[in-house]
């Protein structure tokens, strides 16, 4: 562990800093918690879509009607523009065995990759453009989208000239495994908000302005984060799929929308329940390993305080996650999903854990 001025902290205040933190995983085991508590109760708008499709072909495809588009066929090759409100993750990172939270996995960075610190307020929505071109065996997709003012903050910078996010997204469906289906997502991402810079508020608390490190201790100004990933499926069998994610953004500015992580990859395995003649279940097994840049590191071990994490010190371990789920179809709309997590060095800190999370959905639709 490094050792600075400002890690001299009693034991009492290590612990009070945790626990007026209170959450302490980068890799959170539910990724439809509400990570604020104290947001008002009243309801809410979640999404407001404009979807437009402007047909680039004769030739049609069916389409699966859902919230986010409800025309029953589509043109094969297309430009579907949307605007309004929503979440990102409903057109970018998207996987058929490791995207949905009501019948498959549910830690965050399982679920979409860690490090990809899309655009999002608290409830993890925004507001902004996308535009989508779709062929025969690819697709291309953009979005333009609003920031928040604060890390994890409700309310977004309404200057999209000074605080702004950008999304960009290949997918080629063409499977690694000759004669097998598959698909490859290649994601980038561009981050323009009041962020704070890890060094500088390391600095800061070594020259005695600060107790602490405060990434949040300076006047605002606009800094950049950016990034990639890759996020692959793979069929292997006719109901069994493979897939993996990688992530990556450049750490220097604090983790601001999504979750604290700079380095994730995850791989596993989705099954659906037809391999053992109950077609309407499905299962599921995947790993996880998180990762956290140098300054980052350095940051949280000096005292530092993120919008997830901090225990007033840090002896820096990746966190490691394992998730299992199992989702039994009990009739018609009625579905239980007993789920169990292991992880390893909670919050990348060797001295926490390892903790084992059980978990029981009950999902009903009518």
């Amino acid at each position: 562990m490094r050792v600075s001025a400002c890690t001299k902290k009693t034991y009492a205040e290590r612990i009070a800093l945790t626990r007026k933190l209170g959450l302490g995983l980068a890799g959170n085991t539910d990724l439809d918690i509400v990570r604020n508590p104290l947001l008002s109760k009243a309801p809410y708008l979640a999404r407001g879509i404009v979807h437009k499709v402007f047909a680039l072909s004769t030739d049609k495809v069916l389409n699966d009607r859902n919230a986010l588009s409800l025309f029953k066929v589509l043109p094969r090759r297309r430009l579907e523009i949307r605007f309004g409100k929503f979440s990102m993750v409903d057109f970018f990172d998207q996987n058929s065995v490791g995207s949905d939270t009501h019948f498959q996995f549910t830690n965050w960075t399982v679920d979409n990759k860690g490090a990809y610190d899309y655009a999002a307020d608290t409830r993890g929505y925004t507001v902004g453009v996308t535009a989508d071109y779709e062929d025969r065996n690819w697709g291309l997709r953009f979005a333009e989208a609003l920031m928040p003012k604060v890390a994890n903050g409700i309310d977004l910078v309404w200057k999209p000239w000074q605080a702004h996010a950008e999304s960009f997204e290949y997918e080629l469906r063409h499977g690694l495994i000759p004669n097998k289906p598959g698909v490859v997502r290649l994601l980038a991402f561009t981050n323009y908000a009041n962020m704070g810079i890890y060094r500088e508020a390391i600095a800061q608390c070594e020259q005695g302005l600060v107790p602490r490190p405060d990434i949040t201790n300076h006047p605002w100004h606009i800094t950049r984060k950016y990034g990639f990933g890759i996020n692959l499926e793979q069929n292997l069998a006719r109901n069994l799929t493979a897939f993996a994610r990688f992530g990556w953004d450049n750490g220097k500015t604090e983790s601001f929308a999504y979750s604290e992580v700079d380095q994730s990859f995850a791989g596993g395995l989705g099954a659906n329940g037809a391999l053992w003649h109950r077609r309407f279940d499905c299962a599921g097994a995947a790993v996880v390993t998180n990762g956290i840049c140098k300054d980052h590191q350095v940051y949280l071990a000096d005292g530092g305080l993120g919008f997830l994490l901090g225990d007033g010190a840090l002896r820096y371990g990746r966190e490691n996650i394992v998730e299992t789920y199992y989702t039994a179809h009990v009739w018609r709309g009625i579905y239980i999903a007993p789920g169990l997590q292991h992880i390893n060095n909670p919050g990348y800190n060797q001295d926490r854990g390892p903790v084992l999370v059980p978990s029981l959905r009950l999902h009903l639709e009518f």
